[in-house]
């Protein structure tokens, strides 16, 4: 009875320790689904940034143009930083694009 014990442990470790061979692996099938995943997500939400910069240049242009118009003298001081936020938007997009791809 002992011995069948000892055969039955044995034979069970033998089982468990080649499943746990056969389960390790380097990761790197994981690691590249999950780059391609990352990357597939990056010219939607480049496109993405880009509506947004244009929608924030038309509300910046309605509000100089507002301001313009009311003869207010901090217009140019609105222009530019209205334009400096698009021009950044576009920017920025570009270069996470670049350097992530």
């Amino acid at each position: 009875m002992k011995k069948l014990k000892k055969k039955l442990l044995l034979a069970s470790l033998s089982v468990l320790s080649g499943v746990g061979a056969f389960a390790q692996g380097n990761g790197s099938a994981g690691i590249n689904e999950a780059t391609q995943m990352v990357t597939s997500y990056f010219d939607p939400a480049t496109q993405l940034i880009y509506a947004i910069g244009a929608v924030v240049g038309l509300i910046g242009g309605v509000k100089v143009y507002n301001k313009f118009s009311s003869g207010d003298p901090d217009t140019s001081k609105t222009a530019a930083s209205w334009f400096g936020a698009c021009i950044f938007l576009i920017v920025a997009a570009t270069i996470l694009r670049s350097f992530f791809l």
